[in-house]
């Protein structure tokens, strides 16, 4: 059984990316990179890319900056005959200060949460 298989990227917020001032980047960003992790927790487990089919709960706690380098973490919670339940984190590892100058943040600053269902096709 493959509960709590755990995937992680890793991106980079570009400058061109930032929506609003403060060069905050709107929460979908996050919600992308989790479709992401999402895609490689079905591969690995089942094969398949999956279709990501709802959120059950999407909590928006910090905002993601461009400058950012932001982790993206899939933890699979529960496997059914065809969905799966996926917890989300994606969290702030670097942050830009000014210029080209930027911090590893320690701790990492939690930005967005979620829970979501994923569905494979039915195993042969």
């Amino acid at each position: 059984m493959s509960v709590g298989l755990t995937v992680t990227h890793r991106r980079y917020v570009p400058y061109a990316h930032a929506h609003y001032a403060g060069d905050l980047v709107d929460g979908a960003y996050a919600l992308g990179l989790f479709g992401d992790v999402a895609t490689e927790v079905c591969i690995r487990v089942d094969g398949d890319e999956g279709l990501f089919a709802s959120y059950s709960d999407v909590q928006f706690r910090a905002p993601i900056r461009a400058g950012d380098v932001v982790e993206a973490t899939a933890t699979l919670t529960r496997m059914g005959t065809r969905s799966r339940t996926v917890e989300f984190t994606c969290a702030v590892v670097c942050r830009g200060t000014e210029g080209s100058k930027a911090q590893v943040l320690d701790p990492p600053i939690v930005a967005v949460t979620a829970v979501g269902t994923v569905v494979v096709p039915l195993a042969v």
